[in-house]
């Protein structure tokens, strides 16, 4: 049986760890990047690198009329998908497509004032880049239904994994506990983001799927463990009320929900590797893959 080949729109953190997960199950890969100092980090991963700022090149649109299952991870702009916009017409002639994931956020469901949500929940984003995200995810559902393709929408809680975590931020001087009481966060690993995509795509799965961990949990509370983990003392609680943060920052803390990850276990067979932050926190620590 032949494999599959697969192209990734946007080859970044998340998306390079899809890769790397799955490349025993795809024939060939080949990812995108903005910039030309990453094309040797995508090589080394096993991927055939391609340069694509938001416009189309003949590189990009051959790799694509070869595509069996598509990756896209590239953010919305206020115009619309770039992915859509600028290769359409070359999406539109790809023949081989059967199958397309597209990395989105729980943000689109907006404030829930702190009370579950899932799959099902209303999706009603504040936030800018989150209203363009859920315009995004509409836009794929309906290029899908119009191709006849299945079409994984991963909506993925807070990032974290190597370089990119608490740990991080104690040792760069830059963790903060800001309190504001009753918010909390859910929160993913990179590794079990790559894990989710890998399953969806074995089955080619369609519909939407909150990929997320277990316990929704205060952020001050994560600083703090980790602190405890580290050995060192923590940050100073701070008000957020009157704590100085960027616009970017003060947003986050706009919206408040617990997200649900049931369907993800159930459809999708998912068994998170870092279930919580404490399992984490302590993984990382233990094997140094904070990093």
């Amino acid at each position: 049986m032949l494999k599959p080949d697969l192209l990734i729109l946007g080859a970044g953190y998340s998306a390079l760890a899809c890769a790397r997960q799955a490349r025993d199950f795809y024939g060939r890969m080949t990812g995108t990047t903005r910039t030309p100092d990453r094309l040797d980090t995508l090589a080394a991963a096993g991927i055939h690198p391609r340069l694509f700022d938001g416009a189309a090149n003949s590189k990009v649109e051959a790799a694509l009329a070869r595509a069996n299952h598509l990756l896209v991870s590239i953010a919305p702009k206020e115009d619309g998908d770039p992915v859509l916009s600028s290769l359409g017409e070359a999406l539109e002639a790809a023949t081989g497509i059967t199958w397309i994931c597209y990395l989105s956020t729980v943000g689109v469901y907006g404030d829930h004032d702190g009370a579950w949500v899932d799959e099902e929940s209303e999706c009603r984003p504040g936030q800018k880049r989150s209203i363009q995200r859920l315009a995004a995810e509409r836009a794929w559902q309906d290029f899908a239904r119009e191709k006849g393709v299945r079409l994984a929408i991963l909506r993925l809680s807070g990032i974290y994994g190597p370089g990119r975590n608490t740990f991080v931020n104690i040792a760069n001087g830059t963790a903060r506990r800001l309190i504001k009481p009753g918010q909390v966060f859910n929160r993913i690993h990179r590794d079990d983001i790559a894990a989710a995509f890998f399953a969806a795509a074995q089955v080619e799965a369609d519909g939407i799927f909150n990929i997320t961990d277990d316990e929704p949990a205060p952020p001050q509370d994560v600083v703090a463990f980790a602190c405890e983990l580290a050995g060192v003392e923590p940050p100073p609680e701070t008000d957020f009320e009157t704590a100085e943060l960027s616009p970017m920052a003060r947003s986050f803390y706009g919206e408040n929900k617990r997200v649900a990850n049931a369907k993800s276990k159930r459809e999708l067979g998912m068994e998170y590797a870092w279930p919580d932050y404490r399992i984490a926190l302590r993984g990382m620590w233990r094997e140094e893959s904070w990093r």
